[in-house]
């Protein structure tokens, strides 16, 4: 097999695109397409500040490497979930990329922002771990953007990323959820940051490759919380369909937002307005996060029994 572009021996196929490359060529390839993306979707401005989102895993540690590169001025944002034999780790790859390229690092750790690690979070909310983490990353990240007085944040969402979510969507109509998968999320209101996903003409496999070929040392363990979560059999089915029918993948997240997430969004009337608790956006009263801290704060955990007390909160 050769290499499309220069005609050497290639190293990596992309069946989507019906090419082969050799490791140099797909490097380039690789900063192209998420240039690509960026410009297409005017996700950054040249010489733009931007806040990356950094777990120390490939895609994350992949889309700062290529931003780096591309010139843009980065910090990174490394939130510590607290989760044993998974967290440590992560911390270690994102500190030491950054160290090596000496570049700025905001290091965040989510026991000392609110009182209980993402493990203990579940525990005392009986929320999937994922829920909770989820719930958390994005109240966090937002207010960190925003205090940091970055204009955008950057996160390492790929193409299975977005395509298993947006099949997770479609399957359960989840048509408020659908409105809002776009590759940039503007920010509209004073107290939502922007942020963009560069990685979406990115698979996993490629962004595996970019890093072994980069010499970009990586997270590789797979977070234990994610053990049967349905967004893997998601990724599984679509991976199915995508090996017998190249560029499936990509065109299904593509064709959506170009086709027709304008006409979810265009319906949405959500009204947008500031937290009584803590100030961050919310459409009720009081932010889903806030509700799910206070009801983590007012559960006592006893002998590995949980015990819920009265909450003070407004319901949701």
């Amino acid at each position: 097999m050769k290499c499309s572009t220069c005609q050497g021996k290639a190293a990596i196929e992309i069946r989507r695109h019906n090419a082969a490359f050799c490791g140099p060529c797909f490097l380039g390839h690789l900063e192209r397409q998420i240039q690509r993306a960026i410009e297409s979707e005017r996700m950054l401005a040249p010489a733009e500040r931007v806040l990356v989102a950094v777990s120390g895993g490939k895609d994350s540690l992949c889309l700062w490497e290529v931003l780096r590169r591309l010139g843009y001025e980065t910090t990174g944002l490394h939130l510590d979930l607290g989760i044993d034999g998974y967290s440590p780790e992560g911390r270690k790859k994102t500190e030491a990329y950054a160290e090596a390229h000496e570049l700025p690092l905001q290091v965040i750790e989510v026991k000392q922002e609110t009182g209980f690690t993402i493990p203990e979070l579940g525990e005392r909310t009986r929320r999937p771990p994922c829920s909770g983490c989820g719930l958390s990353k994005r109240y966090l990240m937002n207010r960190a953007t925003l205090a940091g007085g970055f204009p955008v944040l950057a996160t390492g969402h790929n193409l299975d990323d977005v395509a298993a979510i947006l099949f997770g969507n479609v399957l359960h109509w989840q048509t408020e959820q659908l409105s809002r998968m776009t590759p940039v999320r503007p920010a509209t209101h004073a107290k939502l940051a922007k942020t963009v996903k560069p990685l979406i003409r990115v698979t996993e496999r490629e962004a595996v490759a970019y890093c072994l070929l980069r010499g970009v040392d990586y997270h590789e363990d797979e977070c234990p919380n994610a053990a049967g979560a349905t967004l893997l059999l998601y990724k599984d089915v679509i991976n199915q369909i995508e090996a017998v029918s190249p560029g499936s993948k990509q065109a299904f997240y593509q064709e959506f937002v170009k086709k027709v997430q304008p006409h979810l969004a265009a319906g949405e009337t959500v009204t947008l307005r500031e937290c009584d608790v803590c100030g961050q956006v919310t459409t009720g009263e009081v932010c889903a996060y806030c509700r799910m801290m206070e009801r983590a704060r007012q559960t006592t955990v006893r002998r590995g029994r949980v015990t819920r007390t009265v909450l003070e909160v407004p319901p949701a």
